[in-house]
């Protein structure tokens, strides 16, 4: 994977112009925010509809703009279309002419916030599998006191996982953590009902003895308020429990607002006061908000994926297009892929 073309352009990244459930609006408007951040430091490949892409960007004046590409993909695979059979049935779907793109050396990443089964099976089946990994992962990062932030793997690329992959997980979250974040040896924990080594279930009793052994900052088992703690940087677990977690985190600001709105109506003076509660609110509990981490890493495959929420608004598409730059230009996939290689035999 080349961080820019022979001639010396900006790197590409593909974006899936017809995946989210605005697009391609909310994708043209993210990117062209993305490359006014960025002075157009790297390039932009709209994957989709021609003819619907370009009416937005004449609807933004930004026809011509030098940053963006497009690549024509007459089909669209929807949130309702069975991700393997959709790759199969609508081979010239925005998400499979993305992947080949990335796949043929064309583009560097490939950013989408439509089904993200068919993207998760894109890129295995697509772009494949790194050697030593045999499930890729999604991880999503959750504000902590100190200001940082715990990463946790996985959160629902595989709904059931076995201890091995666990141990992948940890392996390939502690390098995203080092990469991404700049953590310094980062610390992992398993996720478990309790931190005494003779609690959990099955899977957490195969999993501890290979963590132990797998080269990291293994501490242990932590618990579920260690999320939100600053005691651990990567926390691992099943897909299952990963998701249920990150959906609940999802709604937490969204009930917070709703129940001030409730508390306004009361009265005047309620009202002033919500007033000045939802400021506090909005200001302390902004990395809470999905938009300014744009969507989540898919670890594990031959190429930089990012996936994001259906309903990605232009900030998540920005913030998605910069944290596929910068897996990019931190070679994530490549410290993932040195990491996993076998040790050479003597």
């Amino acid at each position: 994977m080349n961080l820019e073309t022979p001639d010396g352009a900006p790197i590409g990244i593909v974006l899936d112009a017809m995946g989210g459930d605005f697009s391609p609006r909310n994708e043209v408007e993210g990117a062209l925010e993305a490359i006014r951040m960025t002075n157009g430091r790297f390039r932009v490949v709209l994957a989709g509809a021609r003819e619907e892409i370009e009416k937005e960007l004449d609807r933004l004046g930004a026809r011509d703009n030098p940053s963006i590409e497009i690549a024509q993909a007459s089909q669209v695979i929807g949130m309702e279309d069975e991700p393997v059979a959709g790759l199969r049935q609508k081979k010239d779907s925005s998400i499979v002419k993305g992947f080949n793109l990335v796949r043929d050396g064309a583009a560097s990443a490939f950013v989408s916030a439509g089904n993200t089964g068919a993207v998760m099976s894109g890129a295995t089946l697509l772009l494949g599998r790194i050697p030593g990994v045999s499930r890729p992962t999604i991880g999503s990062q959750f504000p902590r006191p100190d200001g940082g932030f715990t990463l946790v793997f996985d959160v629902g690329a595989t709904v059931d996982s076995k201890a091995i992959h666990l141990k992948e997980y940890a392996i390939m979250g502690s390098i995203y953590a080092e990469q991404i974040l700049g953590v310094v040896r980062p610390s992992v924990g398993l996720l478990s009902v309790g931190e005494e080594r003779s609690k959990g279930n099955e899977l957490v009793f195969e999993a501890s003895p290979l963590l132990e052994r797998a080269g990291i900052n293994f501490i242990g088992n932590v618990e579920g308020r260690d999320v939100l703690k600053s005691t651990v940087d990567v926390i691992v677990c099943d897909g299952f429990v990963g998701n249920v977690m990150l959906k609940l985190a999802e709604s937490v600001v969204p009930a917070l607002k709703e129940r001030i709105k409730k508390y306004a109506e009361q009265g005047i003076w309620s009202k002033v006061k919500a007033g000045i509660t939802a400021s506090v609110l909005k200001a302390s509990l902004k990395d809470f908000d999905y938009q300014e981490h744009g969507g989540v890493p898919l670890l594990g495959v031959k190429g930089v994926t990012i996936i994001g929420h259906g309903r990605s608004t232009p900030k998540a598409i920005r913030n998605m297009l910069l944290k596929a730059e910068e897996m990019v230009r931190k070679r994530v996939v490549e410290c993932i892929t040195k990491s996993l290689e076998p040790p050479m035999p003597f």
